[in-house]
């Protein structure tokens, strides 16, 4: 049996540019009104605001991944993210409480969960604040395959970021340690 990579998702970035003019909503996305938990401390705060592309949805299900929610929303990214874009209920990747302190100096806080949760699996990782030492750390610490692809947080996820999943799907490769 073959086993389909991973397509790990973070959600703010790549699924909700957040980082676009406040007065520019970018085209085919809409806006939700949120209160995920972290939120919820803000109780005088406005409803966290959300951009949301409902063809995300359909767009990553028809890739040729298994896909798993790489994301501080958490499981709440089932809650209120799944059903506005059209996706089912998918894994998450569990954040350990010291995460932010425990990652090598210069790698971005996620990567070494990330590592060890694909586990030698082909992975592709979308998000927004993966650089070069997290290349370098995923070289180094994975057996497998893998893409890291950084989507801007103030366009999110488009078209040529899509080519690129579907490009390296067809043929995984292993990221080269820079250094």
């Amino acid at each position: 049996m073959i086993t389909r990579p991973l397509l790990l998702l973070d959600v703010d970035g790549p699924l909700n540019p957040y980082d676009a003019k406040p007065e520019r909503r970018p085209d085919g996305y809409q806006t939700h009104r949120m209160r995920p938990t972290g939120w919820k401390q803000h109780e005088r705060r406005k409803p966290l605001r959300v951009w949301l592309n409902p063809d995300h949805g359909p767009t990553l299900l028809a890739l040729p991944f298994d896909l798993v929610w790489a994301t501080t929303w958490g499981h709440e990214a089932n809650e209120f993210i799944a059903p506005q874009i059209g996706l089912p209920e998918l894994p998450v990747i569990e954040w350990p409480a010291n995460a932010r302190e425990a990652a090598p100096a210069g790698t971005f806080w996620k990567t070494p969960q990330v590592v060890e949760y694909a586990a030698g699996r082909p992975f592709a990782w979308l998000d927004d604040d993966i650089d070069l030492h997290d290349k370098h750390y995923v070289a180094t610490h994975h057996d497998g395959p893998a893409l890291l692809h950084w989507v801007s947080p103030r366009k999110g996820l488009l078209p040529h970021d899509l080519e690129a999943l579907t490009a390296w799907s067809e043929k995984p490769t292993k990221p080269v340690a820079l250094w």
